[in-house]
């Protein structure tokens, strides 16, 4: 009788794992790939969106990039920023 083979766990699809959100004002497009979702396109927009409407106020205006959607955003919030880190965003 043979011996069965040892189970072997597939090797997972890598994720994105970062310390912190990326910060979708100064991320280069490489960075922005890393995130779900993103690819060299999208990446490409998002600078060109930025470059033409200056930083983005909120998260939720990577929506007026074309190519996101809520179901993109939704994927996205828990990777992204639009603040360095350094400000408090308290409510006036």
């Amino acid at each position: 009788i043979p011996e069965p083979e040892p189970s072997v766990t597939p090797t997972p699809e890598p994720t994105l794992s970062v310390d912190r959100p990326i910060n979708i004002n100064t991320a280069d497009s490489e960075t922005l790939q890393l995130l779900p979702g993103i690819g060299e396109v999208i990446a490409r927009r998002i600078i060109d969106y930025r470059e033409k409407h200056g930083p983005f106020q909120s998260i939720e205006e990577i929506m007026n990039v074309s190519g996101i959607g809520e179901a993109t955003l939704a994927g996205l919030i828990d990777y992204i920023t639009v603040s360095d880190g350094t400000e408090t965003e308290e409510e006036p």
